[in-house]
């Protein structure tokens, strides 16, 4: 169900999903989250995303195109995607038919996000050196494209060589699915536009996130005729923005049971940050610098409501993901969550 701003922007909705580790087993983590999501399949949101994460809580499903085959199974609208493969991690030949694979699983309903990651003491437990990340990525995506657009694949590079592989499992979507790259990084941005790639941010502020797609925008309309473009048959690419989202009846309990959940998830998300001894999102556990920013909307339906949309008029975005799902949060309450935000969040304002 795409909505629409008082100046008749479109707005479609999404979910991002850590899945995360609790107490309870991680089949029944999975069993939860299959729920969450048949009711999300049902109630108009365009697309379920899902991180790729190693050695840490936040990795219960580290493997996203096995887990997203399962959630294609229990979904027939909804769109899914990694955000992101982890290319580093990944023999791009592997991949591409990995990636073959699930797009027809799903009915081609992939998205297909692509990325680096932004902890390199989790590429480095894999024997990669995080100094040559960007590299490998470059290349590494170089060889997924030839592979999905091509039959046949030949390649020789620097970490990479192929000649003359056949594929017999082709994309359904034609030529690909849809390429996602997330970043903050607002040099990352004109690359994105150029070529254009959706995208979305996160912990950014709303002016922050405003200034990046401005600049996207305007360096999409100039090569949005470009025929080399990654995402050629784009038109109108996904400026997205994700925020964690907690709704109770009133704003002091939805605030106060949401704060031990945000303890919970930074110290997920700082796991292996902590182990190598950096305070790179140390940031993130001032719980009232991020709501006072609302970085993280938390409250009653009313104020989330509020939140919401205020944060889709001043920083310029078509695509509002939310993570219903996190820190210690039990299943029963993020559901209560997303019914929330379903019947009371995303009618368009009158």
């Amino acid at each position: 169900m795409a909505s629409q701003t008082t100046n008749g922007r479109k707005i479609d909705w999404g979910i991002f999903d850590w899945v995360e580790w609790d107490e309870n087993s991680p089949s029944q983590i999975f069993e939860d989250r299959l729920k969450l999501l048949e009711y999300a399949d049902e109630h108009g949101f365009y697309a379920y995303h899902v991180a790729e994460h190693h050695t840490t809580p936040l990795s219960v499903a580290p493997s996203p195109g096995m887990y997203l085959s399962a959630v294609a199974q229990r979904t027939s609208r909804i769109r899914l995607g990694p955000l992101v493969y982890l290319l580093p991690l990944y023999n791009p030949l592997r991949l591409i038919q990995e990636v073959c694979m699930l797009d027809h699983l799903s009915n081609g309903r992939l998205e297909l996000g692509v990325g680096r990651g932004i902890v390199p003491f989790e590429v480095a437990r894999f024997g990669v050196d995080p100094d040559e990340g960007r590299a490998i990525f470059d290349e590494a995506l170089s060889v997924l494209l030839k592979g999905l657009n091509n039959e046949t694949l030949d390649h020789r590079g620097q970490y990479y060589d192929y000649e003359g592989i056949k594929f017999w499992v082709r994309p359904y979507q034609r030529p690909h699915p849809p390429i996602w790259y997330a970043s903050g990084n607002i040099e990352t941005v004109p690359w994105m536009a150029q070529n254009g790639i959706h995208t979305s941010h996160i912990f950014d502020t709303n002016a922050a996130t405003k200034k990046h797609f401005d600049l996207y925008q305007e360096e999409f309309e100039k090569h949005k005729g470009d025929a080399d473009r990654i995402n050629n048959v784009t038109s109108d690419p996904k400026l997205g923005q994700t925020r964690h989202i907690f709704i109770a009846q009133t704003d002091a309990e939805a605030k106060e049971e949401a704060r031990n959940a945000w303890v919970r998830w930074c110290d997920n998300i700082n796991y292996l940050w902590n182990i190598g001894e950096s305070d790179n999102l140390k940031y993130l556990y001032d719980y009232d610098a991020m709501l006072a920013d609302e970085r993280i909307i938390v409250g009653s339906p009313k104020s989330v409501r509020e939140q919401v949309w205020r944060s889709i008029e001043t920083s310029g975005i078509n695509y509002f993901i939310g993570v219903f799902a996190w820190g210690n949060i039990s299943h029963e309450k993020a559901m209560r969550s997303l019914r929330y935000f379903v019947h009371e969040v995303m009618p368009s304002p009158k």
